[in-house]
């Protein structure tokens, strides 16, 4: 098991008692709870299905943490509810890419797992083949914005970090946290760290 895993259990089980975290768009959806751990069985159920090997890291929250729950935005979603995505293909120079489900002729483009709802258009997914596997990307499935690439090295670092940023009491438009000061002052402006 990772050693990142109880660290970030009992993180996450403190954020909701302090008094100066930052507020998660969503929060009111999934509480800071997490549904019951998944099973080596059930993911690798999923994979099979899928023909894809889940990213250690997200394959590890999910069998040693929890299977869906308390994440940014509306949290992250069942593995049952999640689908495979593909980059859509470059558009004009300096124009963003969305996400669209892969076709009959998408099987060697690489493959997105959409593990979060965002809300509308937007997505959360993680790159499970190609050179981003692993990381974690926010866009627009129609290309409305992004895709905007997570600097975290892998879903758990992506998740600290965002347990981090509540803790501090920061503001990330990125992650959809608003701190105290800022809620308390809605015209002041703050610098957004990186997801």
């Amino acid at each position: 098991m990772d050693p990142r895993i109880p660290r970030l259990r009992r993180r996450l089980a403190a954020i909701p008692f302090q008094p100066l975290r930052s507020h998660s768009f969503g929060e009111e959806q999934h509480k800071f709870r997490l549904d019951p751990k998944l099973t080596e069985v059930r993911v690798a159920a999923f994979e099979a299905e899928h023909d894809i090997v889940l990213p250690d890291a997200y394959r590890q929250f999910l069998t040693h943490i929890g299977g869906s729950g308390a994440a940014p935005f509306y949290g992250l979603m069942p593995l049952e509810w999640c689908s495979l995505l593909i980059m859509m293909a470059r558009g004009e120079p300096g124009t963003p890419r969305g996400f669209d489900g892969p076709g009959p002729r998408t099987n060697e483009r690489d493959l997105f797992l959409h593990i979060i709802e965002m809300g509308c258009t937007d997505v959360c997914v993680i790159a499970v083949t190609g050179p981003l596997t692993g990381r974690v990307l926010i866009g627009s499935s129609d290309g409305r914005w992004g895709p905007n690439v997570s600097s975290a090295t892998d879903f758990l670092d992506w998740y600290e970090r965002w347990l981090n940023h509540m803790s501090a009491g920061l503001d990330n438009r990125a992650m959809e946290l608003t701190s105290p000061r800022l809620r308390a002052h809605p015209n002041r402006h703050h610098m957004t760290p990186k997801i």
